[in-house]
């Protein structure tokens, strides 16, 4: 194998046997596209209500966003304490498939105390 840095001898067909030599190949460089533009992340937010238990809030956050039974308690007393927390920090699709699941949501065992889902939004983070 010739190294490219080298130049290259073709020998032509003639009387005399003439060479020539030829440069090496061009490398073409692929020009960079620029990234696409990365869309601000969005916040689920849960609201409060008075229909729905600690344990149903701790159950809902663990079954969808895999949070631990410690975090889902600090969150179900913030939202009890101030109306509002968030959940999550996500691009807008997957924000609107939380808030979908949230609103859907059926917990493992019935909690005769709790009457219908809860309600969250979803707003940029910035």
């Amino acid at each position: 194998m010739i190294p490219i840095e080298h130049p290259v001898t073709i020998p032509l067909s003639s009387p005399r046997n003439a060479a020539i030599t030829a440069p090496p190949p061009k490398r073409q460089v692929e020009q960079s596209k620029p990234l696409p533009r990365q869309e601000p992340p969005w916040h689920v937010i849960l609201l409060d209500d008075n229909e729905h238990t600690f344990r149903y809030v701790v159950e809902m956050l663990e079954d969808i966003f895999g949070h631990s039974i410690e975090t889902g308690f600090k969150m179900a007393e913030e939202v009890h304490e101030n109306g509002r927390v968030i959940v999550a920090t996500v691009h807008k699709e997957l924000a609107e498939l939380r808030q979908q699941q949230i609103h859907e949501y059926k917990p493992r065992q019935p909690y005769g105390d709790c009457k219908g889902q809860m309600r969250s939004v979803i707003e940029p983070s910035e």
